[in-house]
């Protein structure tokens, strides 16, 4: 198709699933009544951002992919007839969970799931606690591979995989459309203005220059709201918001504030062909000189 038009959810979420679930029902909602045939969620719209400690009972948030926050996200998308990318706490089996996206196709269910590749451990996002990162292979699909969906190739990634360049550029390496973003980022109260401001624009330039240097679409949904710290050790986390859908050049198209809202675009994605005509880069890639990126450090 030449164009698609594309939603981002950006809402608060709480420790209720079913509260947060019916946020997020209402939003999608809302974007598909405005014409949205592709719509992305946050990460972990489903419940807190949990990750801000250590606690083994919070595995109990956890669900197989096909368990009721999947079931719900599958009659939703085939109710209004759209792509939708969620966001699950998913348990794998026993002992073994991850962060994971998934991609609903209409009546055509799940068609696929990416499950975060880079898991962060800082103060306040402690993930590694939670979450085991995914499996690279792409001849199962599993890794940085795109997932075929009726709307297109979507290059789907999570949160912290945003800031690696090569987790993009592998996705539009091997066909991706677009790049889908949920996150969950936030300030830690204690930061001056200064610093949340720096944090904030370089979330928004890293993501938009993935856009650019492959030039394809960007979409990224974040959460908002302040969320305390339930065990009572960290001040909290303030989500900023700031979802954005840009397009190949990496062209703000909707840029959201720091309440809940729903963007809708419609994109060109013949602008994809047409930007890398001009700007060639994986054409002049210098794939004989770049070995080494497979090393931790060149020393």
């Amino acid at each position: 198709m030449s164009h698609l038009t594309v939603a981002v959810i950006q809402q608060s979420a709480w420790p209720d699933k079913a509260k947060s679930l019916a946020e997020s029902e209402k939003g999608v909602r809302a974007a598909a009544a405005r014409g949205a045939k592709l719509v992305l969620l946050q990460e972990l719209h489903a419940t807190h951002y949990f990750c801000q400690y250590e606690d083994p009972a919070l595995f109990d948030l956890a669900e197989p992919l096909d368990g009721p926050t999947g079931q719900r996200l599958e009659a939703l998308a085939r109710e209004l007839d759209i792509v939708l990318v969620g966001s699950i706490f998913e348990k794998r089996a026993a002992g073994l969970y991850h962060n994971t996206a998934v991609v609903v196709d209409g009546a055509r269910g799940r068609v696929g799931q990416y499950r975060k590749m880079h898991i962060p451990d800082d103060p306040g996002f402690y993930e590694k606690f939670y979450f085991t990162p995914g499996d690279a292979d792409a001849r199962r699909n599993e890794g940085f591979t795109p997932i075929d969906t009726s709307v297109g190739r979507l290059g789907v990634l999570v949160c912290w995989d945003q800031w690696y360049p090569e987790a993009a550029r592998l996705m539009a390496l091997s066909g991706a459309e677009l790049l889908l973003y949920p996150t969950a980022i936030g300030w830690d109260p204690s930061d001056d203005d200064g610093e949340k401001s720096r944090q904030k624009e370089a979330w928004t330039l890293v993501q938009r220059a993935h856009g650019v240097a492959n030039g394809l679409p960007v979409l990224a949904a974040n959460r908002v709201g302040f969320e305390p710290d339930h065990s009572g050790v960290g001040g909290g986390i303030d989500f900023w918001g700031g979802s954005f859908i840009c397009g190949p050049q990496g062209e703000l198209l909707a840029h959201a504030g720091v309440e809940a809202e729903q963007l809708v675009v419609t994109l060109d994605m013949e602008r994809s062909e047409n930007t890398r005509r001009i700007w060639p880069y994986l054409r002049d890639r210098r794939v004989d000189a770049y070995g080494d990126l497979t090393r931790r450090y060149r020393d």
